[in-house]
């Protein structure tokens, strides 16, 4: 069995859409070798990383960064896991209210320094709410446990 870890922060309803498609995407075809972990960030921790064989981040822009909840997850997680889980394959999504930049980086880096694999390019829902940004998430979460199923990520 492999497992699909989401963290996400989910503060409004529109970040709990976006957290739900994911969930929803990652468990769209109920595959029997994949189980999806759905946490947010304060209550994840180095051991679900550790018992996971494929990440997705979820997070809102503020003030140009991530959220402090992810940041956190980060600051208890990196050094338990960093030379346990190179190579671990990630993707992020970020709901922004403006461009998203300063988020993207800012997890970025921390990726890298973690070594973790990108499976796409970070996607970055750009300003007011539309429906698609659901979709895009929930086509994310789908790719990352067909991906894990399949034994390509």
């Amino acid at each position: 069995m492999k497992r699909l870890l989401i963290v996400a922060h989910a503060p409004s309803p529109n970040t709990q859409r976006l957290r739900d498609a994911a969930t929803r995407g990652a468990q769209y075809l109920d595959l029997e070798t994949v189980e999806v972990v759905v946490k947010a960030p304060l209550q994840a921790g180095p051991e679900d990383i550790r018992a996971s064989d494929a990440i997705l981040l979820g997070t809102t822009e503020n003030l140009g960064y991530m959220s402090g909840a992810l940041k956190d997850f980060f600051d208890r997680s990196y050094y338990p896991v960093l030379e346990e889980k190179q190579g671990m394959p990630c993707a992020l999504y970020v709901r922004a209210g403006n461009d998203g930049t300063g988020t993207r980086r800012a997890v970025e880096s921390i990726v890298t320094g973690l070594r973790w694999r990108w499976v796409q390019e970070p996607l970055v829902l750009r300003g007011e709410w539309r429906e698609e940004f659901a979709e895009q998430v929930e086509e994310l979460g789908l790719y990352l446990a067909v991906g894990l199923e399949a034994g390509v990520l």
